[in-house]
């Protein structure tokens, strides 16, 4: 059996910012995209959807994540699952880290 497996140091991965006050790193594989983000507080993600399946889970601070105009409040330690074509934004309320997980890859943040 061939060993395919990648180790990637997060660290050494672009980070992109593609609003002000977030900073994010991607990682692919076949199928899927992790998005590895960190906001400043304040940072707004604008509303928007996709096709995707997106698990969002809060490792450090707090965001407000809405899901079809309804606000879910999102501590370290909880973890939204985001069903495809939903309409959704974020607002960092404290600094924070978030890590998406997205069913099929992303092939966008490419």
């Amino acid at each position: 059996m061939q060993n395919d497996l990648q180790v990637l140091r997060l660290s050494e991965l672009e980070g992109r910012q593609p609003i002000q006050g977030a900073t994010v790193r991607f990682a692919h594989s076949e199928h899927m995209t992790v998005s590895y983000w960190e906001f400043e507080a304040g940072a707004l993600l604008p509303e928007h959807s996709h096709p995707h399946e997106q698990i969002t889970s809060v490792i450090e601070g707090a965001l407000d994540l809405t899901v079809e105009g309804q606000v879910n409040h999102l501590e370290a330690g909880m973890v939204a699952i985001v069903p495809p074509n939903a309409r959704h934004s974020g607002k960092a309320i404290s600094p924070c880290r978030v890590i998406d997980a997205f069913y099929p890859v992303r092939e966008d943040f490419r």
